[in-house]
């Protein structure tokens, strides 16, 4: 079964509690929480004081996605407040092994977030290193937008990069992931499917994380 994680970037912060309480009791896998600095991407959210509320909220996994400028500096405070996975934009590393070595040697699993123009074999040489890769399939800042076609042909490509080294890195989609695309988007051969608006905006998302996981992965 596919690993869903809900994105709190669309949860509704006026009820937050009720939200958390919600996938506390869902079939979700992760929190998927995105931190925005506004300089990275055009938007900011939330850092590491508002982790730390949704750590104490929950037993899940906290999947923290940084899209902030100069990940290294904050490393230590992401890991302070209970991430679990800690992922950084290649485009954003000027030295992404020692951001790699940095976020395993704090104790966390490390993933590599790429943007939609960024080819996937960019990532050959730290494939090995990583422990899930993150494939934007939006541009990266604004929940709410429609997936990007071409992603599907990109996580077709990662997979057969992951397979054919025999790795056990996980590919997650973040980005237009819906009902209607998710079966695809697993049969190209993706692990995780980050969902916000789906699942927030929905009548029932207790219910609509639930036919997420139903669907079937590779």
């Amino acid at each position: 079964m596919p690993i869903i994680a809900p994105s709190l970037l669309s949860a509704n912060y006026l009820n937050l509690d009720a939200d958390c309480k919600m996938l506390n009791e869902s079939v979700a896998d992760y929190y998927h929480l995105d931190v925005m600095d506004g300089r990275f991407v055009p938007n900011i959210s939330f850092g590491p004081m508002i982790i730390e509320f949704f750590r104490k909220a929950t037993t899940k996994v906290c999947d923290v996605h940084l899209m902030i400028e100069e990940p290294e500096k904050y490393a230590e405070a992401f890991k302070k407040v209970g991430a679990d996975i800690l992922t950084v934009h290649y485009e954003a590393c000027h030295h992404l092994h020692r951001n790699i070595q940095q976020i395993k040697s704090l104790g966390m699993k490390a993933g590599v977030a790429l943007n939609p123009h960024t080819p996937v074999e960019l990532l050959k040489d730290i494939l090995s290193d990583i422990d899930m890769v993150c494939l934007m399939s939006v541009n990266p800042g604004f929940g709410g937008q429609s997936f990007i076609p071409n992603t599907l042909n990109k996580i077709r490509d990662l997979r057969s990069m992951i397979d054919e080294k025999n790795l056990p890195v996980k590919i997650e989609i973040d980005g237009g992931v819906t009902l209607d695309n998710a079966q695809s988007i697993l049969d190209a051969g993706a692990h995780i499917l980050v969902a916000g608006n789906t699942v927030f905006k929905s009548a029932n998302p207790t219910h609509t994380i639930s036919l997420l996981k139903q669907l079937k992965s590779r």
